[in-house]
Formats: C-alpha cells, structure tokens, sequence
C-alpha cells in the first residue's frame, strides 16, 4: 500500500493506495478547534444528570456520562472523543472523556499514517493524480459510479441514504453496487447510520448473497441488518470523526481546495470563486500570506456570480 500526504494552507490531506486503486482518503483542516484525540484542559460549565457541558481548547462540548466527583467550574484534562458535525439542520457538538494526561495536541496525519511519503508544494499534481480531485468530486456531488451503475449519496439528519442505480439485471447490479457500497464507506470515511436501498431482489438466497458481499467488504467495525424484502440494509459504524461527505458540506472547504491547487503555481496568483467563497477567503488573511510565500507572488481574490466551484490561474 502507497500512502501519500500534502500540506497546503489550511489543511493537510491523504490518500491511501492500493496501485491506482484510492482505499481512503484523509482532510485534517488546521481550523479544527476540538479534533479527535486532542487532550486538554477542560472545565466543566454546567451538568443535568449525566449529561454535561465543558469548555475546552477555546470551545465548548458535550460530556456524557459526567463523573459524579467532577463538579462544576472545575478543570479537568479530557480527551476528544468524537468530532462536531452539522447535520443539516443541528450543529452537534464533539464529545469528551477525561484522561489521566498528559496533555497533548490530535495526532497528524503524519502520526496516523506512518509510512506515508510527503509530497512538495510545487510540480506535478501527485495528489490530484492519484485520485483525490475524483473522490473530492464524489463527496460533493454524492455520485459514484462503479461498473453496471451508480451510487447516490443523500445525506440526511438522521442517516446517509445510498439508492442504488443502474440498468441490467437486478442480482447482478446489486451484487456489483455491494462491493462498492463496500469500498466507499471506507474511501469516504462513512460513519453512523446508513441505510442502503438495492433493488428488489426475488427470493431469500438473492439477498443473503448481496449480504455476503457486505459481510466480507464493509471495513471494521460495523453492524448490518440483513436485507429486507424491499431491498433495504442498514449498516451502522462508528462515528468519530467528520467523513469526507461531511467536510464537503462544512464552509471553506470549496476555498481550501483552491488554496491546494492554487499553491503549485508560480509567481502572482490570481483565485475566482463565487462570491462567499471569496468572502470566507477575505477573513483568513494568514491563509492568503501563506499562499502567497508559497508562490512567491501576490494573490488576487476575484468574486465571480456563476463561478461554481471556482479556478485558479497565474495573474
């Protein structure tokens, strides 16, 4: 297995390989203010039962269950269990655990994936290359296609919805749409509840088939039910951290992959993208300095109406 890291303004970023085969893909953004594994000093605001809210690292999250003995306004170390998401409709908050310290930052990409050969800003696109503009494209426009079809992706509050599409025989396309269901969980980091709709298959072994294929492929740890006689499986897994279908949806992230292919040009840069995105730019001058020491040029920021997710080029 190949794994391949690179450092941009704003965030760093991985790809897991096997050949030209993308297994995981990783985005670590240096704005995180609760990533998980950070271990810091927290103070407990307020309790209601077991559950409670602490301050840590600049910012707030959720302790449950509360240690009886640990009372409000008293500073304790914890660990970030799991990271904050927005669903939609509600921003949850990361979680925590104490820990017996000592205190320390949430390990890098670098730490997690040790091996990994760290690319340099400027030349070739490796990352790009290698998958990452492809899997970045699944993650935003939920689309996946796989040999006999397509995957839909549907983020909802209460779970991911995957509907299965294509034409052809119904066992065959949902054999074929197991083993990439299978694969994009792992590639995109799918967590929580996902409930996955195949088309309806005739007969108990159709199905037990396509549950096999689950079975065997879905990465660890996860939980299954058996398909439905409508074609329906839930899977659920953990949930730690943000999926990648997650951060597509999180604000600067159209602005942060323009900073990574914004870097590998030389001298002025000039970056069009639709107007929030160039406001959201506008707010983080230290990103804007960082490119610009990149390129050893000036950045120009351009609003454009339509732009869609936005260019980069030479000024």
């Amino acid at each position: 297995m190949t794994i391949l890291i690179e450092t941009a303004p704003g965030a760093t970023r991985a790809l897991e390989l096997a050949g030209d085969v993308v297994l995981a893909a990783h985005l670590a953004r240096d704005d995180d203010p609760l990533p998980l594994g950070l271990i810091a000093p927290t103070r407990l605001i307020s309790r209601d039962g077991r559950r409670g809210t602490a301050a840590i690292a600049g910012a707030q999250a959720l302790v449950e269950p509360v240690p009886a003995d640990w009372h409000q306004g008293e500073t304790r170390l914890a660990q970030v269990v799991r990271e904050g998401w927005s669903d939609g409709v509600r921003e949850k908050q990361a979680r925590l655990a104490l820990h017996p310290g000592p205190a320390s930052p949430s390990p890098t990409l670098a730490q997690r994936l040790p091996g990994a050969a760290l690319l340099p800003a400027h030349g070739p696109d490796r990352l790009g290359e290698a998958g990452w503009d492809a899997v970045v494209e699944e993650a935003v426009s939920g689309r996946i296609s796989f040999a006999g079809g397509q995957l839909l992706l549907s983020p909802t509050p209460a779970m991911l919805v995957i509907d299965v599409d294509g034409p052809g025989g119904a066992q065959a396309l949902a054999e074929a749409a197991a083993l990439a269901v299978a694969a994009a969980v792992r590639r995109l980091g799918l967590g929580g509840p996902i409930v996955v709709d195949f088309p309806t298959l005739g007969g108990r072994a159709a199905r037990a088939a396509v549950d096999a294929i689950l079975a065997q492929n879905l990465p660890a740890p996860f939980e299954k039910t058996g398909m439905n006689g409508f074609g329906l499986v839930q899977i659920i897994r953990p949930r730690t951290r943000r999926s990648l279908v997650d951060e597509a949806r999180r604000p600067g992230f159209a602005a942060l992959e323009l900073l990574r292919r914004a870097q590998r040009l030389l001298g002025p840069v000039q970056i069009a993208a639709a107007p929030a995105v160039i406001a959201w730019l506008h707010d983080r001058p230290a990103l804007i300095a960082q490119l610009a020491r990149i390129t050893g040029g000036a950045v120009q920021l351009v609003a454009q109406d339509g732009a869609g997710r936005g260019h980069v080029q030479h000024a």
